[in-house]
Formats: C-alpha cells, sequence, structure tokens
C-alpha cells in the first residue's frame, strides 16, 4: 500500500515557534513542520513509502540482533564498520524514498557563475543601446514641441558623447580597483536615473545637456567594466564568445530601441520611452544585486568592497591608496608598446565608421535612396540586426581556430581584417553608380555593417589577451579615443554633406579610408602576446 507524501525541504530562515510540535498529515503520514519565510533553497519534492521499507526494516533489525550476539573480544569491534553501515541502511529506509523530479528557483540557480555575471552582463548592454538610441527617435517630436532647429538638436544628441569620452579611463581605473561588477551597477543606475529625468528637464536646455552628459557617463564606464569583469573570470578558450555576447547585447539594444520607440512614442508620448528604458536599468540593477554574489534579499555580506580597503578605514587613508594605485599603473609602458597603439588606432577607425553610419544612414536611406521615413526606419534596423546572427558566428569561428592550437594573434588579426575590410568593400560598391535599386543597395550595406561585428572577437578581445589585469585601463584608453568620432566625425560627415551634396564623398570616403589604413595598422603591429607593461621594460 503507497504512501504519497509532500512536504516543504530546507525551510529553515524564519520559524514561529508555536507551530513546532505541530503535525501535518496527508494519508496518515506524520512529520513535523515548520512554518518558515523566505527560504534560502526553494524547491518542491514527492516523496513515496510503501511496505518494501518496513520488509527492509526487518532485515536491518535482524542484522542487529546477530550482531549483539556476538563477543565483545575483538570481534565486535571488528564489525562496528558493518554495524554503523546497518544503521545508516535503517534510518536511511526509515526516510521515504525520493521519486519523481525537483523543480528549483530560479531557473539560473545550478548556473556556474562566470555564465550568470555575463548573461546579466549583456542584459546591462541591452539597455545601455536602448537608452542610447531613444533620444535619436524622440528627438524629432521633442524638436516641434520645443522648437528645437537642427543645431539645438545636433547639441543635444551631441551631449551624450562628452560624456562618454571623458569617462572611458576613469572607468578603467576604477574597475581595476573596484571590480568590474561594482562599476557596472553603478553606471547602469546613473544612466537609468539620468534618463528618467529627461521628461523634466526637456525646457530647460542646460539641464537637459547636463543629464544627456550623465547618461553617457553612466554608459561610459560599462565597457571598461565589462572587460575587466571577463578578464577577471572567463578562460581564454571561452573568451571571445563571452566578448561577443556581452558587446552583442547593443547590437540587440539598438533593434530593440528601434521597435520599441516608435509605437511608444506615438501612443504615449515622447516622455514614454525615457520612463520605460530607465525602469528597465533600474529593475536590472536590483536583480543584479541577486545575481552578483549568488545570495538571497537582505544579506549583511551583499556589499561587496574592494580588497584593498577597510570600512574601518578614514576617508584620508582611502583616497591615499586610490591615490598610489592610479600612479601604480604603467603608463608610460602602455604608450611605448606597438600593440597598444595598434589597438588605439583601430579603435578609432572602428568608430569612425560605425557613429557616422548609425547617425546619418537613415537620412542616406531616405534622400539618397528616395524611401519614405517609415521605411527608412525599418531599414534602419537592418545592421544591428544581421550583427546579432554575425556576432555568434565570429565568435564560435574564432574560439575554434584558437582550440585548435591556432596562435591567439593571428586569429584576432584575422576577425579584424574582417571586420575592416568587409563594410570598405560595400562602401565602395555603395558610392560607385552601378545603377542599383535601392533595396540591393540597403543588402550591401546591410551585410558590410553586419560583418563588422568580427570586431568583438578580433580587436575587443585583445585588451584581455594582453593584459587581463589591466584590460578595463586599456580599453578606457582605447575607448576614450574611439568616441572622437562620435563628436567630429558626425558634426564633420554633416559639414561636407552641405559642401559638397555628395553622400560619397561626407559618408563613405572617409569611413573607407579609415578601414583601409586601421587594416594596414593591424596586421602590422597588433599582437595579443600577454605583456608585463613594467616601466623598467
Amino acid at each position: 500500500m503507497a504512501k504519497f507524501t509532500v512536504r516543504a525541504e530546507n525551510n529553515n530562515l524564519c520559524n514561529f515557534p508555536n507551530f513546532l510540535n505541530h503535525k501535518v498529515s496527508i494519508f496518515n503520514t506524520l512529520r513535523p513542520q515548520r512554518l518558515n519565510l523566505f527560504a534560502q533553497n526553494h524547491s518542491l519534492k514527492f516523496r513515496v513509502s510503501c511496505s518494501i521499507i518496513e520488509r527492509e526494516k526487518e532485515k536491518a533489525l535482524e542484522k542487529q540482533r546477530i550482531l549483539k550476539g556476538l563477543k565483545v573480544n575483538g570481534e565486535l569491534s571488528k564489525k562496528r564498520e558493518l554495524i554503523s553501515t546497518s544503521g545508516n541502511e535503517l534510518g536511511a529506509e526509515n526516510e521515504e524514498k525520493e521519486v519523481g523530479f525537483e523543480w528549483s528557483w530560479p531557473p539560473w540557480k545550478n548556473l556556474p557563475q562566470r555564465y550568470k555575471l555575463i548573461g546579466t552582463t549583456s542584459l546591462a548592454f541591452v539597455i545601455c543601446n536602448m537608452d542610447k538610441v531613444n533620444l535619436s527617435i524622440a528627438i524629432i517630436p521633442m524638436s516641434h514641441q520645443f522648437g528645437w532647429n537642427s543645431s539645438v538638436a545636433g547639441l543635444v544628441q551631441s551631449s551624450f558623447f562628452w560624456g562618454y569620452a571623458l569617462s572611458q579611463l576613469p572607468g578603467g581605473w576604477l574597475s581595476k580597483i573596484f571590480g568590474g561588477s561594482k562599476v557596472l551597477e553603478v553606471g547602469v543606475l546613473v544612466w537609468s536615473l539620468a534618463t528618467m529625468l529627461v521628461p523634466y528637464l526637456a525646457g530647460f536646455m542646460p539641464a537637459l545637456i547636463f543629464s544627456r552628459i550623465l547618461v553617457g557617463i553612466g554608459e561610459g564606464v560599462s565597457p571598461s567594466a565589462a572587460t575587466d569583469l571577463i578578464a577577471r573570470t572567463i578562460p581564454l578558450e571561452e573568451r571571445s564568445r563571452a566578448v561577443s555576447f556581452v558587446f552583442g547585447g547593443l547590437s540587440f539594444g539598438s533593434v530593440t530601441g528601434l521597435l520599441l520607440a516608435p509605437p511608444l512614442i506615438q501612443n504615449y508620448g515622447w516622455e514614454s520611452v525615457f520612463y520605460l528604458f530607465g525602469f528597465l536599468g533600474i529593475a536590472w540593477f536590483l536583480g543584479f544585486q541577486l545575481v552578483k554574489e549568488d545570495r538571497p534579499w537582505f544579506s549583511t555580506e551583499s556589499m561587496s568592497w574592494p580588497p584593498s580597503f577597510s570600512r574601518n578605514k578614514s576617508m584620508g587613508s582611502s583616497l591615499a591608496e586610490l591615490s598610489a594605485s592610479l600612479k601604480d599603473v604603467p603608463w608610460k609602458a602602455f604608450f611605448r608598446s606597438k600593440a597598444v597603439w595598434a589597438m588605439i588606432y583601430a579603435h578609432f577607425c572602428g568608430s569612425w565608421g560605425h557613429y557616422t553610419c548609425l547617425s546619418w544612414l537613415p537620412t542616406y536611406f531616405s534622400e539618397e535612396l528616395n524611401l519614405n521615413l517609415t521605411e527608412a526606419a525599418w531599414v534602419s534596423v537592418f545592421p544591428p540586426l544581421a550583427s546579432i546572427f554575425v556576432t555568434g558566428i565570429a565568435s564560435q569561428f574564432a574560439d575554434n581556430l584558437i582550440s585548435k592550437g591556432v596562435d591567439t594573434s593571428v586569429v584576432r588579426k584575422i576577425c579584424q581584417t574582417i571586420a575592416f575590410l568587409s563594410p570598405a568593400t560595400c562602401m565602395i560598391l555603395s558610392s560607385l553608380d552601378f545603377g542599383l535599386p535601392p533595396w540591393e543597395v540597403v543588402t550591401i550595406l546591410t551585410g558590410g555593417l553586419a560583418l563588422s561585428s568580427f570586431a568583438l572577437s578580433g580587436l575587443y578581445c585583445t585588451h584581455q589577451d594582453i593584459s587581463p589585469e589591466y584590460a578595463s585601463i586599456l580599453l578606457g584608453i582605447t575607448n576614450t579615443v574611439g568616441a572622437v568620432p562620435g563628436i567630429v566625425g558626425v558634426a564633420l560627415t554633416g559639414f561636407l554633406l552641405d559642401s559638397t551634396h555628395s553622400w560619397s564623398i561626407s559618408l563613405f570616403a572617409p569611413s573607407i579610408f579609415f578601414y583601409l589604413t586601421g587594416t594596414i595598422v593591424w596586421l602590422a603591429f597588433a599582437s595579443s602576446k600577454p605583456q608585463t607593461f613594467s616601466e623598467g621594460d
């Protein structure tokens, strides 16, 4: 006769003493229960016990009766292990045998910690680019409401890159001192709060610009923080996939933001995109507190402190240690390295093509290819959407080559060369007058820009390859230079377009130049060989 019993497992946080002796029974099975709240391990187990258990119990008792008859002159001591085993069997058989399944919550509970961190970091980058592109859509109704001309609208949009450029080096340094996860969560919180403030500050231009600078600062520390986190937690053979998965969130964020923003603005007003996207960032911040240390809510240990700091230290001593750590960074050794200069120039070249196309391709599709605004908006989604698929292929390609023994420097050079020559070739084809229909031009440009995502398995992995210790600072250096095209390149493209009225000269020619020269410099000087960067080198 089988007995079916359901009971809660691992309830050990909060107790009500009045219920300690209370017994809950289902089908004549009695078991003491405690009423608990917020159990740390949530699981549901189904147990079945049957009459076979009683038979086994009798056999175990029979063994014990036989052993009791043995003399104690050495034989019993020899049999202690058997007695212990029999006792364990009896105790085990007294418990109901488990059958069925165990349902654990949350679903990521049993994942390795490094996968949890990489997944949440990628999600942060999705929200990052959603908050980056939301203004590019909302700027149209905002300009109409507040009477902004194109110059004022351009000033508002470019203010993001001011904060983005200024925060690169500080973000890398802070990530090295405090750890990438701490800097990342603070960055997300800052840019999310600043995003939610935009509707309140839009009528006062200095405050609006300051809020966008804060968004740029928050998002600017994130690449260095993610690089530090990857360098600390991900082994070399998984690094390409980790970098591609994390930074690939930017492309997914662009697609999501471009798709969500128009219907939100149309139905709920332009303010809604800032409220919703900002709220998502704050929700991520709260969720990350659970994931980063894999600890429950209200844990007294949830606050992580830098290893070099103590809670009892004075502010003066902490500032002194921060200053000393800044002096310990081998700045001169960085700039004596040819590999570092190759990364700096390659980052500048890649960013020129990326930022100018991100800003001007919708206008190019609308004016040069005679697409209406709706078509131009949808077409603008194609390059980042295609990049999502290319990113997965590129990371697997790179990691497979490394696992087969191909030199890491060779793999990084191959990937970055694809990332530069592919968009350059497609821009050359688009610049020449072959009489191609608009949708073929769109397809060519989409393919070229999507293949530029191979950089995530090239340039963006090299910082961790040559120095995991200083990876975040190195990315801060290269990303600072890489932010310059966002300020200069976008404005220069508009100036050249007004002067020449030629998209080939204003948009494509400078990008082609930087892609080609970047390829040459990368192949000549780039290296993934680990470097110590000691000042004596």
